[in-house]
C-alpha cells in the first residue's frame, strides 16, 4: 500500500466521521456520553450505605 492510498484511507475515514457527526443519531451521543466523566456516587445512595461507609473509615 502506497502511501497516496493511506491518505486516501484516512481521509475517508475522517469523512465518515464528519457526517456521522452531523447526523443526530445515536452515534454521536454514544460517543459523548461515552466521554463525559462519570460521577463517583449515586446520587441515590442510601443513609445506611453512607453510615456504613463512615462507620469503616473511622
Amino acid at each position: 500500500m502506497g502511501i497516496k492510498d493511506q491518505f486516501q484511507d484516512k481521509a475517508q475515514e475522517l469523512e465518515e466521521k464528519a457526517r456521522q457527526a452531523r447526523q443526530p443519531g445515536k452515534g454521536a451521543q454514544d460517543e459523548r456520553s461515552a466521554r463525559a466523566p462519570q460521577p463517583k456516587d449515586s446520587p441515590q445512595r442510601s443513609f445506611d450505605d453512607i453510615s456504613d461507609e463512615l462507620d469503616d473509615r473511622t
